[in-house]
């Protein structure tokens, strides 16, 4: 079953958001995530999508509003797609991004962006089987203000 996420969901979101975030080493502090994703449930400022096998949340994407001035319209960020190790290679990853796309288009979005590893294959064949092209026009940047 895929469902968007509530604060009912907050200890099952957060387990898994945490394992996304250690796939992409950062270190493992599950009230940090806990407290970064009911922020974003509370404040109504991202879309999370479950997909829960039983009693069990087993992956999630999660999407941010932004919009493109060159094409005057809304768009949406995919910032996060992650499923439990042990509920791969199910089509799990497929649905959520299926969801994430319909949303899209339902709320009259443009066009979902989104980034990943450059060693992180699964996920570009994934991206890729589900229509979203590399971007060979443009480079993408980032200020780390953190570290100023």
């Amino acid at each position: 079953m895929i469902y968007r996420a509530s604060m009912e969901d907050l200890e099952g979101v957060a387990r898994l958001f945490q394992a996304y975030r250690e796939f992409y080493q950062q270190e493992s502090d599950l009230e940090v995530a806990k407290r970064y994703i009911k922020e974003r449930l509370q404040n109504n400022d991202s879309v999370i999508f479950v997909a829960k096998s039983e009693d069990m949340l087993i992956g999630f994407v999660q999407l941010y509003p932004t919009f493109s001035s060159v094409s005057v319209s809304k768009a949406w960020i995919l910032n996060d797609l992650y499923v439990d190790r042990a509920a791969r290679n199910r089509g799990i990853g497929a649905v959520l991004l299926d969801k994430a796309k319909g949303y899209a288009m339902d709320t009259g979005a443009n066009s979902i962006s989104l980034s990943t590893a450059p060693d992180n294959f699964n996920a570009q064949r994934l991206y890729e089987k589900h229509g979203y092209q590399l971007d060979t026009q443009f480079l993408h940047y980032e200020l780390n203000l953190d570290k100023i």
